[in-house]
């Protein structure tokens, strides 16, 4: 307890402070950069799919109660129908991998959505079982929830997922129930470093954090969010990739930039990714590498 009996902050603040990392990325790269693309359509909640209420928030926020919602189900499978074939592509133009953060049960009503980034040799991460936060819920479902998003992912997908990221609030449980279920090499569920860091199993083995962030994110299109236009969103990330390589002259580097199918895989958004890959197909130092290599590396680096 501190002075006047007030309880201290429960969690680490400080981190590493201003202590460099004597940790390195490979072939002297200075900065490790993950391109995330969320894969949410069809996860998103439905009267017409059984749950309890509608989705209520994209970029038009209205919540239909009591009744089905067609408008926000078709908002939604744009990215199916057209953002994914639209972002693959690009992708493939400048010869990028990335994660795709899958919704298990979008996935499970349209297998394409993992099988054919799986395919050009993305990686094919978890992002839950439906479009939800894990905060209060029960630690039985929540177990069950990863169970069925693993065994959902690894048929579509043809291989397991060994990366989590819950969507928004985690539960306090969510991180220990991952390392149980055995199979996991990372989570995301953290947005406070520019660095990986591990925690230890307990059987003593390491489990990686990599931050993930939300303000390098397409999300910021929604309104009030701050971008309107493309250049809203290249400006913004090219902002964050040069100041961190600056920064990582001394100590190495990590950006997470977060996409989706449904908002940059708009024709008018389309650019800012393309510029953002432009900058970076020009500028030495940067690793741009899924989450599961990164993580795999990282575990070279450190110890929990």
């Amino acid at each position: 307890m501190l002075p006047g009996g007030m309880p201290p902050a429960s969690r680490d603040l400080a981190g590493r402070g201003a202590a460099p990392h004597p940790a390195r990325w490979p072939d002297g790269a200075r900065l490790a950069l993950s391109f995330v693309v969320n894969v949410e359509e069809g996860a998103e909640l439905s009267l017409a799919s059984g749950d309890e209420r509608n989705e209520g928030r994209y970029e038009a926020q209205e919540e239909v109660v009591g009744h089905p919602d067609p408008c926000m189900e078709s908002h939604f499978a744009y990215g199916s129908r057209v953002g994914l074939w639209r972002i693959l592509d690009l992708f493939d133009a400048f010869g990028t991998r990335a994660t795709f953060s899958s919704c298990a049960r979008a996935v499970a009503a349209t297998p394409a959505l993992a099988a054919a980034p799986a395919a050009r040799g993305h990686e094919v991460s978890a992002h839950g079982w439906r479009w939800e936060r894990h905060a209060g819920m029960p630690e039985a479902t929540e177990r069950a929830v990863i169970a069925a998003a693993v065994a959902a992912i690894g048929e579509a997908a043809g291989e397991r997922p060994v990366g989590w990221h819950t969507r928004s609030a985690s539960s306090v449980k969510t991180r220990r129930l991952l390392i149980e279920e055995g199979g996991f090499l990372y989570d995301s569920d953290c947005y406070d470093d520019d660095l990986p860091r591990l925690v230890a199993r307990p059987d003593g083995r390491p489990h990686v954090i990599l931050p993930y962030a939300f303000d390098t994110n397409d999300m910021r299109f929604s309104p009030g969010g701050g971008f309107v236009q493309a250049e809203d969103f290249s400006r913004y990330c090219i902002s964050a990739i040069d100041w961190l390589m600056r920064e990582a002259r001394h100590a190495p580097r990590m950006l997470s930039i977060g996409l989706h199918l449904r908002i940059i895989g708009r024709p008018a958004r389309m650019r800012g990714l393309e510029a953002v890959l432009e900058h970076v197909a020009k500028t030495p130092g940067v690793w741009v590498a899924r989450r599961r290599d990164i993580a795999a590396h990282w575990l070279g680096q450190e110890t929990p």
